[in-house]
């Protein structure tokens, strides 16, 4: 396990207070705002300690309110919405300076028989293994840059393997724009069998690469001088278990933008072919 992802699952272990009140922190990195996977995950942590261990969450929908201040720490207000005989409820608000700064309910289900089916088959792209790691593709990308030697050399608690370009090579090759962006990821280390452990981990991750898919689609990259941008809101749902230790496919699309807004939707794949999770995200996306 390298020291990135022992560092996300520390930051994942929140403190609790009082009563349904919990805090969290940032990892200790020059970096303006909070990472919104970070206060995501967290979120939902707060919210499933609130319930009953045989519930598992299987939707949520969250508003990113204002940046997060990395400076201090999060605190986790969980509101306990209802309690019925098959669903539970929950609302957390994040605070920081005494405002909110994020929102999320989310929904928990006792695991029923049911219908079942799925639509679409998993997108046929090559293995996992068989492909460089983002370090790698960021490096060929953008070379030995000082700006980007952070992007290219330090340890991310995620192995993400990019199946399409990413932002910068379309940047540079035009005839790599695509509305569609599918990577491979997952956490390089056998971990517990916490299924909350899991769905919150595929929450972190599910926030890396949906911007990214906007961008792609008109050939812009980060750092450069006239883009901005940023997650407004986010919603999952969660269909069967799975495990963050084991290769998912995220196999994303972007069907529009407009209006300095821009949708993202995501599926993420077992290794196996089975659709678990479902991800719709809006994003702020300002070209000056």
């Amino acid at each position: 396990m390298n020291s990135a992802l022992k560092e996300l699952l520390d930051l994942l272990d929140l403190e609790q207070i009082e009563l349904d009140i919990f805090r969290g922190r940032s990892p200790e990195e020059r970096i303006q705002r909070v990472f919104g996977g970070q206060v995501a995950a967290q979120a939902l942590v707060a919210a499933g300690r609130t319930v009953p261990a045989e519930r598992m969450v299987h939707s949520l929908h969250a508003y990113f309110i204002r940046p997060g201040d990395p400076a201090i720490p999060i605190v986790y207000n969980v509101e306990r919405v209802r309690d019925g005989r098959s669903f539970t409820t929950r609302r957390v608000v994040a605070i920081q300076h005494g405002k909110a700064i994020f929102t999320m309910s989310a929904s928990f289900h006792v695991d029923e028989p049911g219908v079942a089916h799925q639509a679409r088959p998993m997108p046929d792209v090559p293995a996992p293994e068989s492909l460089p790691t983002f370090q790698q593709r960021m490096f060929d990308a953008v070379g030995d840059d000082e700006a980007w030697r952070e992007w290219t050399t330090k340890p991310r608690p995620v192995d993400f393997r990019y199946v399409s370009a990413l932002p910068w090579e379309a940047q540079r090759d035009p005839s790599l724009i695509s509305t569609e962006n599918n990577a491979w990821f997952r956490y390089d280390a056998e971990l517990p069998d916490d299924p909350l452990l899991h769905v919150v981990l595929a929450a972190y991750a599910s926030d890396f690469t949906l911007v990214d898919t906007v961008l792609l689609a008109h050939g812009l990259a980060w750092g450069s001088a006239n883009i901005s941008g940023a997650s407004l809101d986010h919603a999952m749902w969660f269909h069967r278990p799975f495990r963050a230790d084991e290769w998912m496919l995220y196999a994303q699309e972007s069907p529009w933008s407009g209006g300095a807004r821009g949708l993202a939707r995501g599926e993420m794949y077992t290794a196996s072919g089975q659709l678990a999770v479902s991800v719709v995200q809006e994003c702020l996306i300002r070209v000056s």
